[in-house]
């Protein structure tokens, strides 16, 4: 069993869907991290949810970036540690520089909340490892600022390093601007650092988890996760 750590920022709602999905789901040790919190409590794992981290107030994720627990998670990251980030969790990764690029506005400046179809770019990845070849997933999406950017070169060398997670696709797993759902650049949904340690993504895997809620794809990238973590 794995000990992880869910970080709780004022604002933060999707904090409790995380914990119920690690602990009850899955059988993990599961610990909450508030704010203001300056130990990490010997988690094996870090996980920042998705909500409003501080109202969203000035960009998203820009005031939780500053908050005392990420002192130690930026730490616990440089050293090799775990940190996954979803939705506003993604976007403190991008404004902590954890992971490259940044989350900008939709496209049609509307916030978005459905579902949508993702499929793996890489196949030996904390987060992908356990998803089946060509398995295209439904996940959920929730965000105002998921429009993920990043420069020229910087993408040029995240996807030579096999940094691209996630891209948005169709039903059938095709890739094309209608899958699109908020102008991600090449239709990212997920990326992570150049260490393979730190991931981040826009759509929400702990709400397609429960088979109570007539979807489980999300439980291939926790058991992707807990196989390796678990080692």
């Amino acid at each position: 069993m794995s000990k992880f750590g869910v970080v709780v920022f004022p604002g933060s709602n999707c904090d409790q869907d995380m914990i119920y999905v690690l602990r009850d789901l899955m059988g993990q040790e599961v610990v909450e991290l508030w704010h203001k919190d300056k130990d990490l409590k010997k988690c094996d794992f870090i996980v920042l949810p998705g909500g409003f981290s501080y109202g969203d107030y000035l960009r998203s994720g820009a005031i939780a970036r500053f908050a005392p627990i990420m002192e130690k998670v930026i730490d616990f990251a440089a050293k090799g540690g775990y940190v996954m980030g979803v939705c506003n969790g993604f976007q403190i990764l991008c404004e902590a520089g954890l992971v490259p690029g940044a989350l900008l506005l939709n496209t049609e400046r509307k916030f978005i909340c459905r579902n949508v179809y993702i499929k793996a770019e890489q196949a030996d990845t904390l987060l992908t490892s356990g998803i089946p070849a060509g398995k295209v997933l439904k996940i959920p999406i929730a965000h105002g600022e998921g429009n993920y950017f990043a420069d020229a070169d910087t993408l040029k060398k995240m996807e030579k390093n096999g940094q691209i997670l996630f891209r948005y696709c169709d039903e059938k797993g095709n890739i094309t601007p209608e899958a699109n759902p908020n102008g991600s650049l090449a239709n990212i949904a997920g990326v992570c650092n150049s260490g393979k340690n730190v991931f981040g993504m826009m759509p929400h895997p702990e709400r397609a988890s429960d088979p109570v809620l007539g979807n489980t794809d999300g439980t291939f990238l926790f058991q992707s996760l807990l196989s390796t973590v678990l080692q």
